[in-house]
């Protein structure tokens, strides 16, 4: 008898409804070694979270599946997490099973874990012939700026970007606007340049920063450290949203 590949995952959510197209089932995986300073999840980070659930990949699609009849024509899966690419066993058995039954794939991911070495590399590549779609945040574009706001660099992360590009693996560009952090049109043309070398980009979002999950940071004996920064106005948000001309993105294409 095999031994079921496990996960640790954070929690789950039923009818998700900004994390993909459609109505998702999204999967919240448990560990996360960036350090987003405006994260709203810090508690997933944790690698091997004893508070966390350990799950096989039948027992998370089960549960996916009760609510499949809401999905309609495009909803489906994503798995978000904390970083759900430290997983990759787990998410290979999960999305090779849900690809199985029809179900649509999405990973929500920041990229750090990316690597072109072995391995990581040969499952990455594994797990694309079972993924749909990517929701991909690229933190800041500035390699400095970067590792100032997640304590890592962005190196690896650009890379995997541009990989993705080759292969044609469609993404949606997620980037958090964070006043005094990411909010210069410095940094977003920069962004917009990088993105215009993409070839398979079927979004992008710009995400407001809010201050939804600090009260999450005090639970956990963690001081704040955008204390006192409030989320962009809203002509700021537009403003960023021409510089990285959002409209020029049509949403999620079938290819």
């Amino acid at each position: 008898m095999t031994t079921p590949i496990m996960g640790s995952i954070h929690s789950t959510e039923s009818f998700g409804t900004v994390d993909g197209p459609g109505v998702r089932f999204i999967v919240f995986t448990q560990g996360c070694r960036m350090r987003c300073q405006f994260c709203h999840n810090p508690d997933t980070w944790k690698i091997n979270d004893p508070k966390a659930s350990v799950r096989s990949a039948d027992d998370v699609l089960e549960e996916a599946l009760k609510y499949r009849p809401y999905w309609g024509k495009n909803g489906g899966i994503t798995v978000s997490g904390g970083e759900p690419l430290l997983q990759m066993d787990f998410l290979i058995d999960l999305f090779k099973k849900a690809k199985a039954l029809g179900i649509h794939t999405t990973i929500d991911t920041c990229g750090k874990p990316f690597t072109r070495e072995e391995p990581f590399f040969s499952k990455f590549a594994e797990l694309m012939s079972y993924t749909d779609l990517f929701l991909f945040d690229i933190k800041h574009i500035d390699n400095e700026g970067h590792k100032e706001l997640t304590t890592q660099t962005n190196e690896n992360i650009l890379e995997m970007a541009q990989y993705l590009s080759e292969i044609k693996q469609p993404v949606w560009i997620r980037h958090v606007l964070v006043p005094t952090k990411t909010d210069y049109d410095e940094f977003l043309i920069r962004l917009d340049s990088f993105i215009k070398t993409l070839d398979n980009v079927d979004k992008v979002e710009v995400l407001p920063y809010h201050t939804m999950g600090r009260y999450k940071w005090a639970e956990l004996g963690l001081k704040y450290p955008l204390e006192g920064i409030e989320p962009p106005t809203n002509p700021r948000v537009e403003n960023a949203k021409k510089l990285l001309h959002v409209e020029d993105y049509q949403g999620y294409l079938t290819r």
